[in-house]
């Protein structure tokens, strides 16, 4: 994905959703334009607009009137309502609650959880809730899995990490589409301990609401709302405003946390923020509808599958962790808003035993006898892999994907339009040596890889062996 960045789109890429569903059988044109043009909207920009068949949009209307009146006749009710933010409780929130730094008001459908028949004395809810979030569901996963493609990961790889569809009698869905509800006019009077009346005589409403920008741990959302006002920093870390410009038919979707760590950093998540700054005067404010495709609660997050695909796994990446440990770390901010073009964050190491078993092994090494040509030759190709050509690809806003040794040799090299193509050159990979990783190569290839990397590589080890 990282090679597209460089020949881009000049503006975010917009697909079909009905392009993006994959049948059996040999993928159509339309279905290898759509991944690509998903591929390349998430590398640049981190989102990407999908459209929506003709017909299935009234839902999404339908649901945002419905919630622009819910909130409109609903009055402030204090500090009762306000949202923990407990990351213990990420799976818990059902129904209304508020947020009164940012002004915002939710309304959290949760099956399992959010009952959908009234009883005595409940509120009636945004109507077509269940119905829509049927249907984002479904559409999340097509587009989970035509990421999935554009990875060459195998079809449906995610589908042990999400929830069961439909849902087994007792459990509660980890997903969950909430109706939103930014600066509304009686909302506002209401909470007058925080905006005074000076405050409402200032020009104009605080743009962000005093807060910091924000990353979804799902691992797709997708958003509709009312009013523009959604802004995602893309890979050249500017603010766009990406909701500026939709159709009827069209809604944002942009990656998460849980997405950048199942593909061990390939897909990175979409630093975002809305802007509030335009609501003054207006009589409902901004609304909003979220979908977030969430792991289930019991999953595991792991990158076997990019690991039988053929893709490097950092560090970071190669334990698995529990989705409910995941969902209660902490992803320092601070570094996420400091990235240049690819996110380069990590974990804390969580005990000190596996830096002590490091030691022994370099250790017990020093003692053993010296290692043989050809696995010294071995170990220095994935030591330069890793400390030179990862640099480079950083770099350059470049994710290594290698491909296979026969199937580069014999297709990728002699074309002048090959899938490695434009990687080669960026990095500058050596001339003819096929792009797989060092550990594969041939020794012959592993030294030209070594020399364009390490000049005089290669006499200085005839040197060491002449002095052994």
């Amino acid at each position: 994905m990282g090679a597209m960045a460089g020949a881009g789109l000049p503006s975010l890429g917009r697909v079909r959703l009905i392009d993006l569903v994959a049948t059996d059988g040999l993928s159509s044109d339309k279905y290898k334009l759509a991944v690509n043009t998903l591929s390349q909207s998430l590398t640049r920009y981190y989102a990407a607009i999908i459209e929506l068949p003709v017909g299935d949009d009234v839902m999404l209307r339908c649901a945002i009137d419905s919630g622009r009146m819910y909130f409109h006749q609903r009055p402030y009710q204090g500090t009762e309502m306000i949202h923990s933010g407990e990351a213990q409780d990420w799976n818990k929130t059902s129904g209304y609650f508020t947020d009164p730094q940012i002004w915002q008001e939710t309304f959290d459908y949760r099956p399992g959880q959010t009952p959908i028949e009234l009883s005595c004395g409940a509120e009636l809810p945004p109507a077509g809730l269940p119905d829509l979030f049927s249907f984002l569901g479904k559409a999340a996963r097509d587009i989970l899995d035509a990421i999935g493609c554009s990875l060459e990961l195998r079809s449906f790889c995610f589908t042990d990490l999400l929830d069961n569809m439909p849902l087994k009698n007792g459990e509660v869905s980890s997903s969950v589409l909430s109706v939103c509800c930014h600066g509304r006019p009686g909302f506002q009077s209401g909470h007058h301990a925080t905006i005074t009346m000076a405050a409402q005589e200032q020009t104009q409403i605080p743009i962000f609401g005093g807060h910091d920008p924000d990353v979804d741990k799902s691992f797709l959302t997708l958003v509709r709302s009312d009013k523009p006002g959604l802004q995602i920093r893309d890979i050249h870390s500017r603010w766009i405003l990406v909701d500026g410009d939709l159709g009827p038919q069209d809604i944002i979707v942009y990656p998460g946390l849980a997405l950048y760590q199942a593909t061990a950093g390939y897909i990175n998540p979409a630093l975002h923020r809305t802007d509030i700054g335009s609501l003054q005067g207006s009589m409902y404010g901004r609304c909003s509808l979220s979908f977030k495709l969430m792991p289930r609660a019991s999953g595991i997050l792991h990158c076997t599958s990019m690991t039988s695909a053929g893709h490097g796994v950092g560090a970071p990446f190669q334990q698995p962790i529990s989705v409910h440990d995941f969902m209660q770390r902490t992803h320092p901010m601070d570094q996420l808003m400091s990235r240049q073009g690819f996110m380069n964050f990590s974990y804390p190491v969580t005990s000190d035993v596996s830096v002590k078993a490091v030691f022994k092994r370099r250790k017990q090494t020093s003692r053993s006898k010296p290692l043989a040509p050809s696995k010294r030759l071995r170990l220095e190709a994935q030591r330069v892999l890793k400390e030179r050509v990862q640099e480079i690809a950083d770099r350059k806003g470049i994710k290594l994907r290698f491909c296979g040794l026969r199937e580069c040799e014999e297709q990728h090299i002699p074309s002048l339009d090959s899938p490695c193509g434009v990687v080669r050159t960026e990095i500058g990979w050596p001339h003819g040596v096929p792009f797989v990783h060092p550990h594969d190569l041939p020794n012959k290839a592993k030294l030209a890889f070594l020399e364009a990397y390490e000049p005089g590589w290669t006499a200085s080890q005839d040197m060491e062996v002449g002095y052994n």
